[in-house]
């Protein structure tokens, strides 16, 4: 059993901190397990790959990305709400994140 599944259900994450996907950030949070693994097996071999999200929200593809071998997931978030959840996420699954120098105006980048 890896740290990646002894984190809480993305339900609970999002109402643990009380998320809802903003249609003015053009959210939609990605829940169902299947459908984000599907995804990273689309993406190709991910062992020991650095894969960039674009808006992780509460992190459903991110762990899917990293329970399929990814060494580094660096999420760009615009969200202020998510990188909380982000942070909580990357230091419960034993990787921290740390912040990427290159950051834009409103977004930020974490490399876990």
């Amino acid at each position: 059993m890896s740290a990646i599944d002894d984190l809480p259900p993305l339900r609970e994450v999002i109402r643990q901190h009380a998320l809802s996907a903003r249609k003015s950030l053009g959210q939609n949070f990605l829940l169902d397990l299947n459908l984000t693994a599907r995804i990273a097996r689309a993406a190709g071999p991910l062992e020991d790959a650095t894969v960039i999200e674009i808006g992780p929200g509460p992190g459903g593809l991110t762990r899917a990305l990293l329970a399929m071998g990814a060494r580094h997931v660096i999420a760009v978030e615009r969200d202020e709400r998510a990188l909380t959840v982000e942070r909580r996420r990357a230091a419960r699954a034993g990787r921290w994140p740390t912040p990427d120098p290159e950051r834009s105006s409103g977004r930020r980048a974490w490399r876990t």
